[in-house]
């Protein structure tokens, strides 16, 4: 079966939203437990509990991260481009907190001294706090749109700074999904762990739920009545390849919320991301329940952004018309064909192979098991 260029650019669209989702659906979690670590564990041994909940999967939850750097790399090259380029800065921040995490995993508990433990639980922390900062600014940034341009030679210039990057909007972003995730780290550690830290994780996933149900209702409100989105006026066949140059594009106040209009369906997506968050407070003393819900609400905020910015993948705020479109802003079509049935055929294992070590992995941690089981476990 050979599918058309147009309906594989759809197809790819749809493949990176399922890895961002598959990446906050699990490594979300990670992130927010590395958060909630110097908080919740007020003994050592509390903490290492903690750790360990998440100590056998945080490796293979972190691949989805680079799998989806990679697929964007080889489907939407002139997107990777702009956005690596743009982002530089806050993408390496990111990059050196991420790098600091299997530091803290794996040299934590080789030292008794306090101090030694300390400083590895604040770098987990901060592997957990700088990246999904960082990753809800530049979603925030994305919505606003980015200051790039194009030559005739199709050759990229940036005029933006990292500082700019850090706008009102951009930073509520921010705030949006640093509570989400620790809200979803919360639900996770009510499913692994027991007693005290149980009942410390179900305190924060309450607290930091509202805090994020209230941002994400005001980002709506200002995504709605303040940001200009953008708007296609004409671009050529979405058939054939074609360069972003020969598009036009318009900015119009409240153009983030067309598609829901046109598309009622996709309303769907902020209604589960309110239903969900929702759902996992009222649901926290049951924690499988909860988890659950609290999966559908990231990654129903994964969708929202999706599905108000479809086409669009990276907006110019400076040259609206020289922004990136999942038509656009794509590889040739034998490239998307042969990735296509690679995926088809690898990213079933992957998942199967997801849902097989979270089930084997399964049930409670508790301090008498780090007890037993010091010079093995983190």
């Amino acid at each position: 079966m050979i599918l058309d260029y147009e309906t594989l650019k759809l197809i790819w669209w749809l493949f990176v939203g399922l890895l961002l989702v598959g990446f906050v659906m699990t490594a979300g979690f990670d992130l927010g437990v590395g958060m909630l670590l110097p908080f919740l564990g007020k003994k050592d041994e509390e903490r290492r509990v903690i750790i360990n909940s998440i100590g056998p999967t945080w490796e293979g939850n972190q691949v989805w991260l680079i799998l989806g750097a990679g697929i964007v790399f080889a489907a939407w090259p002139l997107v990777y481009a702009a956005a690596f380029s743009g982002f530089y800065a806050a993408m390496l921040l990111a990059l050196f907190a991420l790098v600091i995490r299997p530091g803290g995993f794996a040299f934590r508990s080789k030292l008794p001294d306090p101090r030694w433990r300390s400083l590895w639980d604040w770098a987990l922390f901060t592997g957990g706090a700088v990246p999904a900062l960082i990753f809800g600014v530049a979603f925030g940034n994305l919505l606003q749109g980015v200051p790039f341009q194009y030559d005739d030679t199709l050759r990229l210039s940036f005029t933006g700074s990292f500082l700019a990057l850090l706008n009102p909007f951009a930073l509520l972003a921010g705030l949006v999904s640093v509570a989400m995730l620790v809200m979803h780290g919360a639900v996770y550690l009510t499913l692994r762990t027991q007693d005290e830290i149980n009942a410390r994780a179900t305190r924060a996933a309450v607290v930091f739920g509202v805090i994020f149900l209230i941002a994400f209702a005001l980002a709506g409100i200002w995504v709605a009545l303040g940001v200009d989105g953008y708007r296609i006026l004409y671009m050529p066949d979405a058939n054939s390849a074609f360069t972003p140059l020969q598009k036009s594009v318009a900015k119009v106040m409240g153009a983030w919320i067309t598609n829901y209009s046109l598309y009622p369906w996709t309303l769907l997506a902020p209604v589960a991301g309110f239903a969900g968050a929702i759902a996992a407070l009222a649901l926290r003393a049951r924690a499988g329940m909860a988890l659950i819900a609290s999966s559908i609400c990231v990654s129903a905020v994964v969708l929202t952004a999706g599905f108000a910015m479809f086409p669009f993948v990276m907006p110019s705020s400076t040259h609206p018309g020289h922004s990136l479109t999942m038509w656009d802003g794509v590889s040739s079509h034998l490239t998307l064909t042969w990735m296509f049935w690679a995926t088809v055929v690898f990213l079933p294992i992957i998942i199967a192979y997801t849902i097989w070590v979270f089930r084997v992995m399964r049930g409670k941690l508790t301090v008498d098991d780090v007890r037993q089981h010091t010079h093995s476990l983190y």
